[in-house]
C-alpha cells in the first residue's frame, strides 16, 4: 500500500505542478535550479544533508548508473544520495520542485511515470523478486554548493533514470548523461492499458527508417544490435559514426531526423534544449548519422544510434518486459561526445 500511495503521490504532484511551468519560464532554468536546490537542502536534517550532499569534485559525481543498485544479501540499495522513501512530505515536495525546474513539462511527466512503473514491476514480479522494485528508490544528490556563482551540480537517479546536471552558477553547463528507460514501454493491462512511456523515441526512429529508400536502408541498417549505454563512463566510447549520413537524406527525412533528436532534448527545459540544439546545428546537420538494427514492426526488437560531431543518442528496445511481452523494455540515453559532466 505504501508503494502504491507513493506512486500516486508522484503522479498527482506532477499534474498539479505542471500548471506552474508557464510562470516558471520567466526565469532561466539554471536560476530556478539554484533556488530549488537550496530550497531542498534547507528542508533536510543534518544527517540527511550528509547523505544527500557531496563535494563538487567528489568521484561520486561520475558514479552514474540506471539499474536498481542493491546489496543482494540485505536487499538494501547501495546508491548514494537521499531517496524519496526517506523524505517527509515537505522534503519530497522540495525535491520534486528541483526536478520540475530541471525538466520540460513533458520530461517531468515522463520522469514521474518512469518512477511509477516500479509499482507495476512489483505487482508482476512479486515481493520475492531478485530485484527490489520500489518507487521510493529514486535518489537526489547535490554536488558542491548551489549558488549564483561557482561550480555545482545535482543528480536524480534510480532504476531506468539517471539525470546529471553540471552548473556554473545559474548556467547549465551540461545536462548529460541523461538516461530514460521504461519497463514496460507500453502498459499491457490494467486501467492504464495502452499507455506508452516514451513513444516518440520509438515511433520517430521507426518512421524515419521506414521512409528510407532501399539503397538508403542498406547504408543505415546494421547487422548487430548496439550495446547498452556506457554507464559509469565519464564520456561515451564512440568511434567513427556508422549508418546513413543526413547529407544523403531528403529534406523530409532530415526533418524526421531532427524531430527524433528533439524528442530527447525536449525532455529538458526549453532554454537548455535550445542550447543543446544549437550545438547540434553548429556541428553540422549533414554530419549527423542514423543507424538502425532489427525490425521497425511493432513488437519486434530494434536499436538505433544517432551520432553527430557533438552528441550521441543511444536506444535499445530488445528485452521483454517483466510480463514477458517481447521488445517492451526501453533504454534511451542522450550524451555529449565531449562535454558530459561539463568536462
Amino acid at each position: 500500500m505504501k508503494t502504491i500511495k507513493l506512486t500516486l503521490t508522484l503522479i498527482v504532484f506532477t499534474i498539479i505542478t505542471g500548471i506552474a511551468f508557464v510562470a516558471q519560464q520567466a526565469d532561466s532554468s539554471g536560476a530556478n535550479m539554484v533556488s530549488a536546490a537550496n530550497g531542498f537542502i534547507e528542508t533536510l536534517t543534518a544527517d540527511q544533508k550528509r547523505q544527500a550532499t557531496f563535494a563538487f569534485d567528489s568521484p561520486e559525481r561520475f558514479n552514474w548508473h540506471f539499474i536498481p543498485l542493491q546489496n543482494k544479501k540485505t536487499r538494501k540499495s547501495t546508491r548514494k544520495g537521499l531517496p524519496l522513501e526517506e523524505m517527509t512530505a515537505a522534503q519530497k515536495a522540495a525535491a520534486l520542485a528541483l526536478l520540475k525546474a530541471s525538466t520540460s513539462q513533458s520530461g517531468n511527466i515522463a520522469v514521474a511515470t518512469i518512477m511509477s512503473l516500479e509499482a507495476i514491476l512489483l505487482e508482476q514480479e512479486g515481493p520475492k523478486s531478485a530485484m527490489v522494485r520500489n518507487p521510493g528508490w529514486y535518489f537526489f544528490t547535490i554536488f558542491g554548493t548551489p549558488s549564483k556563482t561557482g561550480r555545482w551540480g545535482w543528480r536524480l537517479e534510480g532504476h531506468h533514470l539517471s539525470m546529471n546536471f553540471t552548473m556554473e552558477g545559474t548556467q547549465v553547463v551540461s545536462a548529460s548523461p541523461c538516461f530514460f528507460g521504461a519497463n514496460p514501454a507500453e502498459i499491457k493491462s490494467g486501467p492504464n492499458k495502452g499507455k506508452r512511456i516514451l513513444p516518440e523515441a520509438e515511433d520517430f526512429a521507426r518512421n524515419l527508417f521506414k521512409s528510407l529508400e532501399e539503397d538508403q536502408k542498406k547504408v543505415a541498417y546494421q547487422p548487430k544490435h548496439f550495446g547498452e549505454p556506457g554507464a559509469l563512463l565519464k564520456k561515451p566510447k564512440v568511434g567513427d559514426p556508422v549508418g546513413l549520413a543526413a547529407a544523403k537524406m531528403t529534406k523530409e527525412q532530415k526533418g524526421m531526423l531532427l524531430n527524433l533528436i528533439k524528442s530527447y532534448t525536449g525532455r529538458m527545459p526549453a532554454d537548455v534544449a535550445a542550447q543543446e540544439l544549437k550545438l547540434v546545428r553548429e556541428g553540422g546537420l549533414d554530419k549527423i548519422y542514423f543507424a538502425f538494427t532489427g525490425s521497425p514492426a511493432p513488437g519486434k526488437g530494434f536499436t538505433y544510434r544517432v551520432q553527430g560531431p557533438s552528441f550521441l543518442v543511444e536506444f535499445l528496445n530488445v528485452q521483454p518486459d517483466s510480463g514477458r511481452n517481447p521488445a517492451n523494455h526501453i533504454h534511451s540515453c542522450w550524451r555529449r561526445i565531449s562535454g558530459d559532466f561539463g568536462l
